[in-house]
């Protein structure tokens, strides 16, 4: 069965975004995609990023917590 998986190269390196499901150890076919034009950088809310005259709230960051997703049938700890 063949899989799909997006992944980066970076420093001869390859990071998955995500494991393959039941596989352990296979060979593989690496294809290497037109580089993006601008990348995209993580950007992470922090108390008090926002300027202006409201500032963040501790309710602000409850909001934005991660709750699995107890249907994506994978094993959160």
């Amino acid at each position: 069965m063949l899989q799909s998986i997006e992944g980066v190269y970076k420093n001869g390196n390859i990071q998955l975004l995500e494991l393959p499901s039941d596989v352990s150890e296979s060979r593989v076919i690496v294809t290497f995609l037109e580089p993006e034009k601008y990348q995209i950088q993580k950007q992470i809310m922090r108390f008090g990023m926002f300027f202006g005259h409201k500032q963040s709230t501790e309710n602000d960051f409850k909001i934005t917590e991660f709750h699995r997703d107890t249907e994506d049938s994978l094993d959160w700890l």
